[in-house]
């Protein structure tokens, strides 16, 4: 019996200075920059939103969050990317619902399950789509716009960042639940935004940080947004379920890690971001955006990511998306 005692004693002292060592780490961390891999291009809405939020991060941990550009295959390779590092806290990735709930499902392989292959820290934002149209097509409201398209039978044309992209799932709500046609003409990226502007197409569905430039210099006319009720970042501007009933497709955006990474470190960057997001020039730049801060437990965004899972593979079977 003293044997087991004296036993128990050592083992007891051997694990307390490791359990020691994690727990100071964990008070150091971070001790070199932390990388955010970004599943989108330079320039767009989501990249613009996590550059105001590494930003922040940056200044409240004494650390550089430095934004790593991964965009392709419609998000894939940035989340593919972001699950294959190493579950050390040194890299989380930007999530967005394109790449994590609608791109992983319109490949012929899945590559990642949104569900299992991360760690969920926070929602930061979400920020409303707005319709969009050149101010030549002569409409000032959506119920204008549905009128005029029922009346061109399909003439008019609908402008997307690509199939299974935000704006063409937004765009294909809008045909569904308005009973009304449009041409779609896909682009990559950011271009259907200035095919509208030039009037070589009649109108987009956009997240507003990528378009809300153009509207405040009168070079596009915004007849919508697609949050469900109106919003003081969007002042003067109707909702589209106004004219259209049921209609909501907004995006939110969040901070995601790779499966593995320690819950320790996890709630390190989680309590990271709620002191980021309340910052007074974080909040400024969001609000600039036309994003408004929604922070969440782990568990809810988990649960919204499943619920848009839902939301949008139902979209993306009905329109019969898959790749090449």
């Amino acid at each position: 019996m003293k044997f087991r005692m004296l036993v128990c004693a050592s083992a007891l002292l051997v694990a307390l200075p490791g359990g020691a060592r994690a727990a100071d780490a964990t008070q150091k961390f971070p001790l070199k920059p932390i990388r955010m891999v970004m599943p989108n291009a330079p320039g767009s809405g989501t990249d613009t939103l996590g550059r105001i939020v590494a930003q922040g991060m940056g200044e409240v941990l004494g650390q550089q969050v430095i934004i790593d550009n991964r965009p392709g295959a419609g998000g894939t390779l940035g989340m593919e990317i972001g699950k294959s590092a190493n579950p050390d806290g040194y890299t989380v990735i930007f999530a967005s619902p394109p790449a994590l709930t609608v791109a992983p499902f319109v490949q012929k392989r899945q590559p990642f399950d949104p569900m299992t292959d991360f760690e969920y820290i926070t929602t930061i934002g979400v920020t409303p789509n707005v319709l969009i149209v050149s101010p030549s097509l002569g409409v000032n409201s959506v119920a204008e716009l549905v009128e005029l398209a029922r009346a061109k039978k399909g003439s008019l044309n609908m402008a997307s960042a690509g199939p299974g992209s935000q704006s063409h799932l937004a765009g294909a709500l809008l045909l569904s639940l308005g009973r009304f046609d449009s041409l779609h003409v896909p682009f990559k990226g950011g271009a259907a935004v200035p095919s509208v502007m030039t009037g070589e197409t009649h109108w987009s569905i956009n997240p507003a940080p990528s378009v809300i430039g153009m509207l405040r210099g009168g070079k596009l006319k915004a007849l919508g947004h697609t949050l469900p009720a109106r919003t003081a970042l969007l002042p003067d501007m109707p909702t589209i379920a106004e004219s259209v009933p049921g209609y909501s497709y907004s995006a939110w955006n969040g901070v995601i890690a790779p499966r593995g990474t320690p819950r320790a470190l996890l709630d390190r960057l989680r309590n990271t971001l709620v002191t980021t997001m309340a910052r007074p020039e974080v909040r400024s730049a969001m609000a600039g955006q036309a994003t408004e801060i929604m922070l969440t437990t782990p568990e809810a965004f988990r649960k919204l990511v499943q619920e848009t899972i839902v939301h949008n593979v139902k979209l993306v079977k009905a329109l019969g998306l898959t790749t090449e």
